[in-house]
């Protein structure tokens, strides 16, 4: 290995517009960098992720893990993340951890016993959706993966339901006018990079890892969800 300095896990969230960078080592998050990008993913990342390191005095050669967001999410988006993730892992023979985007989205959320919507943009003003319960004060996914409007997913709530996500204004609105829509702040809705380095670092020390060779994003079809 040839890590001088303490482990260092590098993590990437490409998986819409809204990009995230984090630099972590189990003990303190390090660096995050959360933008709006207008697809320039290709541009944008690889630079970001050089300055983060750069400003630590540390480079790529002394990262001991990647985590990567899996998606759902853009197809360009998450093939840039990932592409980037598995040159990083393979190039540095260090482990590679892969975490589902709404898992990420779901952590940040504050504990309750109110079930959960987590959503980010699925394209053609659709939302990919997942529902997840609390159990042993741990957001845990249930079922499975849906892409509906927000009039759909309005017209849905049959229950108090906690909504976090990608929602924009219009998407609000149509939501807020339900009362079992439990809206998350604009800053809870926000996918970090630094829960997923937190996710990702728990994930490589109990050795679930993933091979860079068959990891793939999740992509969703606008006819059908994807079964769990």
């Amino acid at each position: 290995m040839r890590h001088s300095a303490s482990p260092l896990l590098l993590a990437l969230d490409t998986s819409t517009h809204w990009v995230s960078v984090a630099l972590y080592d189990g003990v303190s998050l390090l660096s995050e960098h959360t933008w709006l990008s207008r697809d320039y993913h290709t541009i944008e990342l690889a630079p970001t992720v050089h300055q983060a390191l750069e400003r630590l005095g540390r480079s790529a050669r002394e990262l001991s893990c990647v985590a990567v967001a899996i998606g759902p999410g853009s197809f360009t988006g998450l093939r840039v993340g990932i592409a980037l993730a598995k040159g990083l892992a393979l190039g540095n023979r260090i482990p590679l951890v892969g975490v589902p985007s709404l898992d990420v989205l779901a952590a940040s959320q504050p504990v309750m016993k109110l079930p959960m919507i987590a959503a980010l943009r699925a394209g053609r003003g659709r939302l990919a959706l997942r529902r997840y319960e609390c159990r042993e004060d741990k957001w845990q996914a249930q079922g499975e993966y849906q892409i509906l409007t927000a009039e759909q997913l309005a017209a849905a709530l049959d229950q108090p339901t906690w909504l976090c996500g990608e929602f924009d204004s219009a998407e609000r609105q149509i939501l807020s006018a339900r009362p079992n829509a439990l809206l998350a702040s604009p800053f809870l809705c926000l996918r970090r990079a630094g829960k997923l380095a937190e996710i990702g670092w728990q994930l490589w020390q109990s050795g679930k890892l993933s091979d860079p060779a068959t990891l793939s994003p999740i992509y969703l079809h606008f006819h059908e969800p994807i079964p769990t």
